[in-house]
């Protein structure tokens, strides 16, 4: 069994006891040699220097586009880099292990490219995100839209440098999505690309529809019912979430290297429940998470108003009382830290912090038993193990 790490609460380090927090409960782990398992980190490693140079490459050569139109521009590229250029590479592994365990050749160049279109899908979103939320960092960096607020004004340039560095940010998510699509192209071979591009045109809609779900969330979460507040936060986190985190770029691998819709269905089987544990837990990290680690200010998701599950099910089980107090400081950008303790504490002290980890554990323990069934190859099945346990006990 592999142990959760505890997850900081309002007075420190929690224990199990005090989240509700047990073991993650994982399918039996493959018999692989000590070879196997060795051949199988040096593969995982080789895509992701792979995947590493077509990013640079491609960034090198659309900075030479952009340099060409004028040299003014080459900040937008340099501000997708920071992004493009860290990063767990997650959605990337996953389509490549979707691709392997679908029969496909580990030297194929399709895999890396998708998985390229994967990563600047994911920096368009990240960027448009911090844009909604309004956060100032990310991933211990100033955020894109703050990147170009402070280039304004350290130029002292006219007009307002909040509005330039809103506007410019959005146009380096666009920039960002226009990538993807062209490079996803590029992987899809004729035979493959008709479902492959199904599956990618369906991913985008469904973030789309998911990050406006949020926004909405934020505006009329105080007058819904706990339990229908509980319904919206989990479909916010399906579809804004999990799908696109965990579940397309599975499909995504495997369709592109010929898998058929029942191998497809058996992806979605594994995949969706555990991009919806990740989720949860990437929602208890934005309450209770180290910011040295997760490379945000503590409490920034109470800040932002996020109505998640956690928010959701605090609000079903407190009191009349601890209701008005959680939604009266929920998306208060002035919070200091004495109110993000306050709130920690009404949070655990309603029990929603231990409900959310048991949660995770449910929709975990229904993915690792459908990997268990999955019945690839056991260099692959172990590969996307190892990637779902890293996901549900990650600590940023």
């Amino acid at each position: 069994m592999l142990s959760a790490p505890a997850t900081p609460n309002e007075g420190g380090a929690a224990s199990s006891s005090d989240t509700g927090r047990g073991t993650l409960a994982t399918a039996p782990v493959p018999s692989l040699t000590a070879s196997s398992r060795s051949a199988l980190g040096a593969e995982q490693d080789a895509f992701r220097s792979s995947l590493t140079r077509t990013i640079d490459e491609f960034l090198a050569e659309q900075r030479a586009v952009l340099t060409e139109i004028s040299p003014e521009c080459v900040p937008l590229i340099s501000s997708i880099a920071t992004l493009t250029g860290g990063g767990k590479r997650m959605r990337a592994l996953l389509c490549y292990w979707g691709w392997r365990a679908a029969g496909g050749s580990a030297d194929d160049a399709a895999p890396v490219t998708a998985g390229t279109a994967l990563e600047f899908f994911q920096a368009a979103a990240l960027i448009h995100d911090d844009i909604i939320d309004r956060s100032d960092t990310r991933r211990g960096r100033p955020s894109v839209h703050r990147q170009f607020s402070t280039r304004h004004a350290d130029a002292g340039w006219h007009l307002d440098p909040e509005r330039f560095g809103v506007s410019a940010a959005i146009l380096a998510g666009d920039l960002c999505l226009a990538f993807s699509e062209e490079l996803f192209t590029a992987s899809c071979s004729q035979d493959a690309g008709r479902s492959a591009r199904t599956i990618f045109n369906r991913m985008r809609t469904e973030v789309m529809a998911g990050q406006y779900l949020d926004l909405l969330e934020e505006a009329v979460g105080p007058d819904q019912t706990p339990k229908v507040a509980e319904e919206r936060a989990l479909n916010i986190l399906r579809f804004k979430s999990a799908k696109y985190s965990m579940e397309r770029p599975l499909m995504l691998g495997g369709a592109l290297a010929g898998a058929d819709d029942s191998l497809l269905s058996a992806y979605s089987a594994f995949a969706l429940p555990l991009g919806e544990a990740f989720q949860l837990r990437d929602d208890v990290l934005g309450v209770f998470g180290d910011p040295e680690v997760t490379g945000k200010p503590a409490g920034d998701d109470l800040r932002e108003g996020k109505r998640t599950f956690l928010i959701a099910r605090a609000l079903a089980s407190g009191s009349q009382d601890e209701r008005v107090r959680i939604n009266g400081m929920l998306g208060d950008t002035a919070l200091d830290a004495g109110a993000i303790r306050e709130l920690r504490g009404l949070i655990v002290a309603s029990g929603a912090l231990a409900d959310t980890e048991r949660l995770i554990e449910e929709k975990s323990a229904e993915a690792f038993a459908a990997l268990d069934i999955l019945g690839t190859d056991p260099v692959s099945t172990e590969a996307l193990r190892l990637l779902a346990e890293a996901a549900v006990t990650r600590t940023a």
